[in-house]
């Protein structure tokens, strides 16, 4: 490692560990590069050094130091590189990957439709209620093409749920707000199906007409309109998501899932300043699935 290492690792405590346990000492040494990052002492790019380096900085062995790098590496937290000239650097940062362990943390807690459903909820009303606010015509053009395509694979069910699903993180993907993206992405690995074997014709237009109306109100800058619009549509889901749980012993898991969308009649009444001019239908208890169906 060239010798800049040097002034970026010194920001680092170096603390000197007495003997004891090494998974205990490598732990000691993630902790310093986790608090450091926290504390804003290093930055993406930043050179951590050398197994070497560390082990002489630690005081300890480079079997401790190589097993903190590599848990550093593992938490995405490090870029590792070989040979002569290499060694460990603040890594840039994949948010993606972050989303996808968290997942896997979900999946082995055993979450329940209840949860999953109510923080997509939540994630998912502010989403479409900041897309309002924040979406650039970029966004627009990919939200828009995504129905499109949505709309000419309309009868091909395994194209339409991955479509449906793209639709829904192009929404919170305009908000511009990265910590809803990476919620919901890994909302998505846990309960979205890639395939829905209940999904009818009927009710897949049902899914696209809602969503049509939700980028209408969003071309249309209208935060509440939006925000409401997706609260109703992701609470019949809810609904649904969780009745369902009683059916099955992994709701969320490897199943395809059932996700009802409301009805939607023109309002007379609404307020054209105020409301989209859409009021939604609770659905009474299900008689059959072309009634209510699923959701994409």
């Amino acid at each position: 490692m060239t010798s800049s290492s040097s002034a970026i690792a010194s920001r680092l405590p170096g603390q000197i560990f007495f003997p004891g346990r090494s998974a205990s000492l490598s732990s000691r040494i993630i902790a310093d590069v986790r608090d450091a990052l926290f504390a804003k002492k290093l930055k993406p790019g930043d050179v951590l050094g050398t197994e070497n380096e560390i082990a002489a900085r630690y005081g300890v062995s480079r079997i401790v130091a190589r097993d903190a790098l590599r848990t550093l590496e593992a938490l995405g937290i490090a870029e590792i590189r070989m040979g002569k000239g290499g060694g460990a650097k603040v890594a840039r940062g994949n948010p993606r990957l972050f989303a996808e362990a968290l997942a896997v943390q979900l999946d082995l807690i055993g979450v329940g439709a209840v949860e999953i459903m109510d923080a997509q909820r939540a994630i998912e009303c502010l989403a479409a209620e900041l897309a309002a606010e924040n979406a650039t015509d970029d966004d627009i053009a990919r939200m828009r093409q995504l129905l499109a395509d949505a709309e000419a694979n309309i009868d091909d069910f395994d194209r339409y749920t991955p479509l449906s699903r793209d639709f829904h993180l192009a929404v919170a993907e305009a908000s511009h707000n990265r910590v809803l993206v990476v919620q919901l992405v890994s909302l998505q690995h846990v309960s979205w199906p890639s395939r829905n074997s209940t999904l009818t014709p009927k009710v897949a237009r049902r899914v696209l007409d809602i969503h049509k109306e939700l980028l209408s109100l969003i071309e249309m800058r209208d935060p509440t309109g939006a925000r409401r619009l997706m609260d109703d549509h992701v609470k019949m889901i809810r609904a649904r998501r969780v009745a369902e749980q009683g059916k099955t012993s992994r709701p969320l898991l490897g199943g395809a899932a059932r996700w009802p969308a409301p009805a939607r009649t023109r309002n007379p009444d609404a307020d054209p300043a105020h409301d989209t001019g859409f009021q939604v239908r609770s659905f009474g208890p299900s008689r059959n699935d072309d009634e209510e169906g699923s959701c994409c």
